[in-house]
């Protein structure tokens, strides 16, 4: 069995650890976060159910990569979500995404690319370099379409 041991003396910095040490390599790692949101559409030229207006509870994920900073950390994860609920989330939650996104036929698949583009122009002049590595969109618990940075930029 394993015991728990309460900590009697937290770390002190410039006492116990150096200003230096908290920055433990220099490689570029990834971190994601996830998302939802509700919303409705419908297909065009297609037939099938969803050629009807109908709504999904989505859920996005997001896979960010770059260096860390002299702390650590390569992009606060609250950093993340201003990003989101700022620039993306206000033009799908709750929304009816033919009438909020560019003129697209709104798909997964096309969706998850206008996510892509959105959080990457964010993200530009980021001094830990940080970047889009992927994003996920489900559409369903068991449906996604996926946008990765490899198939973005050399398409």
């Amino acid at each position: 069995m394993f015991g728990f041991t309460i900590v009697e003396n937290l770390q002190k910095i410039d006492e116990d650890i150096k200003r230096e040490e908290l920055k433990y390599h220099q490689k570029r790692v990834m971190v994601s976060k996830e998302f939802t949101f509700d919303a409705a559409h419908h297909l065009h030229c297609y037939e099938g159910k969803c050629k009807n207006l109908h709504g999904h509870t989505y859920r996005v994920i997001f896979g960010i990569s770059g260096f860390v900073d002299d702390i650590g950390i390569v992009m606060d994860f609250g950093d993340i979500k201003q990003i989101w609920k700022d620039q993306i989330e206000v033009h799908l939650d709750h929304r009816y995404l033919n009438d909020t996104l560019p003129q697209m036929n709104t798909t997964a698949e096309n969706m998850v690319v206008w996510i892509y583009e959105k959080m990457e122009s964010a993200l530009i002049g980021n001094p830990q370099q940080c970047r889009v590595e992927f994003v996920k969109l489900y559409e369903t618990p068991t449906s996604f379409a996926e946008a990765r940075r490899e198939w973005m930029h050399d398409a």
